[in-house]
């Protein structure tokens, strides 16, 4: 009896741990980066070419434009993606911030998070740096408990996408 005793003990306080990690982070942020040798120009102009971002996202099963803005703030997408499972998750994607050859500012909506990528572009000795600052929260008070301890995965998701764009742009 008192060994399960104990293992209650144990499985409650784990769960109150779990539980509190939602109160306590309320979003998951993080940083990736990449450095290309090629002019910031073309990096910006080929990085925000929605005909050419498969080639760097390979789960992005399709993206089409739901409200395409010509000076690009404002516009929403809607991505399909498909999981290793080939199920399809859809996300809605719209651009908050866009200005040209310096940052371009992203949310993903979709039903388990919401999601915000700042890209920062910038230009040096003859190679563009891209910078993003990343901010994940749970589409539910379960999911904003979950993410924090998945921060590494997300991020390392999020620089494998850097540097295969970096590869194909730089192939070009």
């Amino acid at each position: 009896m008192k060994t399960i005793k104990i293992i209650l003990g144990v499985i409650i306080a784990l769960t109150i741990v779990f539980l509190a990690t939602g109160l306590i982070f309320k979003e998951t942020t993080y940083t990736t980066k990449v450095t290309i040798n090629k002019p910031v120009n073309e990096v910006f102009s080929v990085f925000n070419d929605t005909s050419k971002i498969k080639n760097w996202i390979p789960e992005l099963h399709s993206i089409e434009a739901e409200n395409e803005k010509t000076e690009r703030t404002g516009s929403t997408y809607k991505l399909v993606m498909k999981n290793k499972n080939g199920e399809e998750i859809v996300m809605r994607e719209k651009v908050m911030a866009f200005v040209p050859n310096e940052k371009v500012t992203l949310r993903f909506n979709s039903s388990t998070m919401l999601k915000t990528d700042d890209y920062v572009f910038s230009f040096s000795d003859g190679n563009t740096t891209i910078e993003n600052n990343s901010k994940c929260v749970g589409g539910s008070y379960i999911l904003s408990c979950l993410y924090p301890y998945f921060k590494g995965k997300l991020k390392s998701l999020d620089q494998e996408y850097l540097n295969n764009f970096k590869t194909f742009i730089e192939k070009q």
